[in-house]
């Protein structure tokens, strides 16, 4: 409350207390440089203002800066400073400042509008974040790549990732950045990272990891999915998680380890972690990079698949923030709370013994707000949860923590007791609705959608706690109830009825329902698995829509601040929650095992289509239009069993990455899919372009300007091949 007493004081007489002097763009460049710079580079200021800023006014915007800026002594600059580095945002956010300089009241009421953002003359654009910046939008205001002209991309440069090892990588899911005019990204299993040169391609450094015993039980080896880029007070950093758990910090420029943060630049995530009671083996790694946010970087923790854990007792996914200078340890975040901690009394059983709700996936962070979004994953075991009734509080939730201290401001959980394995698998992400209204979305593997205010939580749109089918497995615990969105409905399909099974002809409905016969159809998304061979009715498991990787999953999905819209990938694949007894494997009482997923001769059991993409408007939370991702997979168009059926277009059951512009939405077919690259006409849905490609594109691609010119970048992947990256560009 005082802080909006203050802000509306401040928006009524800020600038008119500032003597009404004019804001001078070259002035405010000079206090941005001495000021600004340890945290900002001034090719941010474009996505910011697209982010956050669109329809409000530079008084707005002025009286933020003033009141929150710089971080650490708000409000010590002059209100000459405050007005000429707000003049200079809003230039470097490509916003006109005519002659360089704006009075008080032209400043005032200068609008922060679309149309006066980045165009085809913006001379350059980074890519500094996984998903484009910190808010996860995926979105680059660019339009030199449009409509009218993406069908004559052609390869600006291609990088073969063939000499990094041990042996060649052939499938890369990594996600190049671009900053400062360099390209950063990871290659090989080893996780070596490769700078170059965004124009050429040509390498500018490369740094390998050496952790020998480390690398060779480290559960999560590969190139992994990127980088984190941090401009530390002049210090272009790159942070990286390795496969042997090691938080890492390089100089961007020269690739060299820093040596003053942590031991030589290394920084050892296994030191520190509260283990499984009775196991001394450490399952945790890391795939995906740590978010670096205003002199803080966070880790995450991934485990083993957990479908078959070898014990209920395992390492705890701990999240962790070090200072971004020196490496120290500044908070542990317990997502798995100690007795007397918030979230303890959901755990019915105590938590010591149980492990995993780490946070796999990448994170998303409010500067604003001061808060890192944590999307936690579920407990052990990912289908048998008897051993841990309760809700399981933070396990697959969204968390919401105060990226100095740690603390928590907000949660939400998605899944009660989770035993589907509905991890929260992607970034959340930080939207401004053309209303001005600011909004947390979070997509999920259940393909259910939750929106949230980012400060506290509350829902955008209404939750509700409905209850759901409940476990008959021995010794298994359910919640009654669990929540469902009022709104967006579901953007794939949700349990499996018999009007699910694939009808093309009589013959492949009759073989479909007989295939289908051995297995419990489930009602819910959340029907629970059941056994495999079931004493009471002798089926073999639980058919089942999503599968655990989806739905969408870590690829995420991309937002339009312009419009509003959300593009979310999908993927419709039927799954066998099926539960077997093993305690030569396990000492959980059952894991999955026993059956898997039915077809009919190789034809899916499901009807069509397999993927998709939704475009979902965020304002009202209505279906704008749906497409499928890719053509008919080839050996289901040709498929004996077909001959002479015209099914149409199925799409393929693989997730799209997603990149967004100002015209074009473009989608890669992912792991599975084709050697192709679709470009949509964002408002419709309609294809722009089929692009063919070397390779599959299996990373998400992602885009940049660089010297005038825009390119489009992203892993490719080819069977008996060394992964590629490729960038695209127009003539």
């Amino acid at each position: 409350m005082y802080r909006s007493i203050v802000f509306l004081f401040l928006s009524l007489f800020g600038i008119a207390s500032a003597y009404g002097q004019d804001a001078n763009v070259a002035q405010g460049e000079v206090v941005f440089q001495d000021e600004c710079s340890r945290c900002h580079v001034p090719v941010e200021m474009d996505a910011r203002l697209r982010a956050r800023w669109v329809g409000r006014t530079g008084g707005e915007l002025y009286n933020l800066i003033r009141t929150t800026m710089p971080a650490e002594t708000p409000g010590s600059l002059t209100n000459d400073q405050y007005m000429d580095v707000t003049a200079f945002i809003l230039s470097a956010g490509n916003v006109p400042v005519p002659g360089g300089q704006l009075s008080s009241a032209e400043l005032e009421a200068l609008p922060i509008t679309p149309g006066a953002l980045a165009s085809n003359n913006t001379e350059s654009f980074d890519w500094t974040h996984f998903n484009g910046s910190e808010h996860s939008t995926r979105y680059a205001p660019l339009d030199q790549i449009n409509a009218q002209n993406v069908g004559n991309l052609q390869i600006a440069w291609m990088f073969n990732t063939s000499s990094f090892g041990p042996a060649p990588e052939a499938l890369s899911v990594t996600t190049p950045l671009m900053v400062n005019g360099r390209v950063f990204l990871t290659a090989g299993a080893t996780r070596n990272i490769v700078a170059l040169n965004a124009e050429t391609g040509q390498i500018d450094w490369t740094w390998r990891p050496d952790e020998s015993e480390r690398f060779d039980a480290a559960p999560r080896k590969g190139s992994g999915k990127g980088l984190s880029y941090y401009n530390n007070d002049g210090q272009e950093t790159i942070y990286t998680i390795t496969p042997g758990y090691y938080l890492v910090a390089l100089d961007a420029t020269t690739g060299r380890e820093i040596e003053s943060f942590g031991d030589g630049g290394w920084v050892d995530l296994q030191q520190g972690l509260r283990l499984g009671p009775g196991r001394d083996d450490i399952d945790i790694g890391m795939s995906f990079m740590p978010m670096a946010i205003d002199g803080v970087v966070i880790t995450g923790a991934a485990h083993l698949v957990g479908m078959r854990p070898s014990s209920a007792s395992n390492v705890k996914g701990d999240i962790r923030g070090f200072d971004a200078s020196t490496g120290d340890l500044l908070w542990t975040f317990k997502t798995i709370p100690e007795p007397g901690e918030p979230g303890y009394e959901s755990w019915l059983a105590g938590a010591e013994f149980t492990g995993n709700a780490g946070v796999w996936a990448p994170m998303s962070a409010d500067e604003e707000l001061g808060i890192v979004y944590l999307p936690v994953e579920s407990a052990t075991g990912d289908r048998y949860g008897g051993d841990r009734p309760g809700s399981n509080l933070f396990a697959s939730s969204t968390v919401a923590l105060d990226y100095k201290t740690g603390k928590m401001r907000w949660h939400f959980q998605s899944t009660h007791h989770d035993i589907w394995d509905w991890d929260t698998p992607s970034a959340p992400i930080l939207a401004t609705l053309p209303s001005g209204k600011r909004a947390l979305i979070q997509t999920l593997k259940q393909s259910h959608l939750f929106t949230f205010d980012p400060a506290t939580g509350e829902p955008l749109f209404p939750i509700e706690e409905r209850s759901v089918p409940q476990t008959d497995v021995p010794g298994e615990w359910t919640s009654l109830t669990q929540p469902f969105p009022s709104k967006p409905a579901p953007y794939d399909r949700q349990g499996f009825q018999e009007d699910d099974l694939v009808d093309f002809t009589p013959e492949i409905a009759a073989l479909a329902k007989e295939a289908a016969s051995k297995f419990r159809f489930s009602e819910s998304v959340f029907t629970p698995a059941s056994l495999f061979e079931d004493p009471k009715d002798g089926t073999q498991g639980t058919l089942h829509l999503p599968s655990s990787t989806g739905g969408s999953n870590w690829e995420g999905a991309a937002y339009d601040p312009e419009t509003g819209l959300l593009y979310v990938p999908s993927r419709t694949a039927t799954s066998v929650l099926s539960l077997t007894h093993e305690p030569d494997v396990s000492d959980v009482k059952y894991i999955q095992g026993g059956s898997r997923t039915p077809s009919v001769q190789g034809i899916p059991l499901v009807k069509p289509p397999y993927g998709r993409i939704t475009a979902i408007d965020m304002s009202t939370g209505e279906h704008v239009w749906q497409v499928v991702n890719g053509d008919t997979p080839e050996e289901i168009k040709n498929h004996p069993l077909l001959k002479g059926v015209d099914i149409g277009r199925t799409g393929k059951p693989t997730r799209s990455g997603l990149v967004l512009t100002k015209s074009l939405l473009f989608a890669g077919e992912g792991v599975g899919g084709d050697p192709v690259l679709w470009a949509f006409d964002k408002a419709t849905g309609e294809v722009a372009a089929k692009i063919g490609m070397p390779g599959v594109v299996t990373g998400v691609p992602m885009t940049y300007m660089y010297q005038g010119k825009q390119y489009l970048v992203m892993a490719i992947s080819s069977r008996g091949e060394a992964a590629r990256i490729i960038a695209l560009t127009l003539p």
